[in-house]
């Protein structure tokens, strides 16, 4: 699991702006971690929001399998990542998309896949089941904080990198690196060991693994 946020741990401000929380080569470093692994996952919201490509662009390798977790179809025809790249992006939906949805996004260029819900959304389990039979051992989750909630919740995330930028956002509104519902107790949170701190530029990178 990656993110890059500000101190106070906000990924965008509350009017959603969000390039560029970190520095250039907090960003490369982004770039790297998606060479190094089978595939790179983002939700709907952050592809309506920010428009990615996902493609690696600030560093060499092989650009990992691009993928968007989007339970109704709203992915655009137009969004950026349907154009480019080397393999069709995997847009992961549910039954809750309509077959004209699913069409539009097949002839825009997209591997569908028609995926089992959890609690409304596409059940991560089942798609990192999917793309293991694809060959994809190894997946990073880039965002939003909706994804990266479901994507702990699942029990998914062995090591988190988190990008801190020295920026204080603020506001109820602005969106965090971790949504959902939360932990109701300090006992239920999820803890990290062997956490190492290096800086990245003006930037601090926490690189930690996951207590299963």
């Amino acid at each position: 699991l990656k993110a890059a946020m500000s101190l106070d741990g906000k990924i965008a401000t509350a009017a959603g702006e969000s390039k560029w929380i970190t520095g250039e080569r907090a960003r490369a470093f982004a770039h790297r971690l998606r060479a190094w692994h089978d595939a790179v996952l983002v939700g709907v919201e952050t592809v309506l929001a920010d428009d990615p490509e996902l493609t690696l662009r600030l560093a060499r390798g092989r650009s990992p399998l691009r993928v968007v977790v989007d339970s109704r179809g709203r992915t655009p025809s137009g969004a950026r990542l349907l154009g480019v790249g080397d393999r069709s992006p995997v847009i992961a939906l549910t039954e809750r998309a309509s077959p004209a949805r699913r069409e539009r996004l097949q002839r825009a260029g997209a591997d569908v896949w028609v995926l089992p819900s959890r609690e409304g959304r596409v059940d991560l389990g089942a798609l990192a089941g999917r793309l293991a039979e694809q060959g994809a051992n190894s997946l990073l989750v880039e965002g939003g904080g909706t994804v990266a909630a479901s994507a702990l919740a699942a029990g998914l995330v062995d090591r988190v990198y988190f990008l801190v930028a020295p920026l204080i956002l603020g506001g109820a509104r602005a969106p965090t690196s971790v949504e959902g519902e939360g932990a109701r107790r300090l006992s239920e949170a999820w803890r990290v060991a062997s956490l190492r701190v290096r800086r990245l530029g003006p930037d601090l990178l926490l690189v930690g693994d996951l207590v299963k």
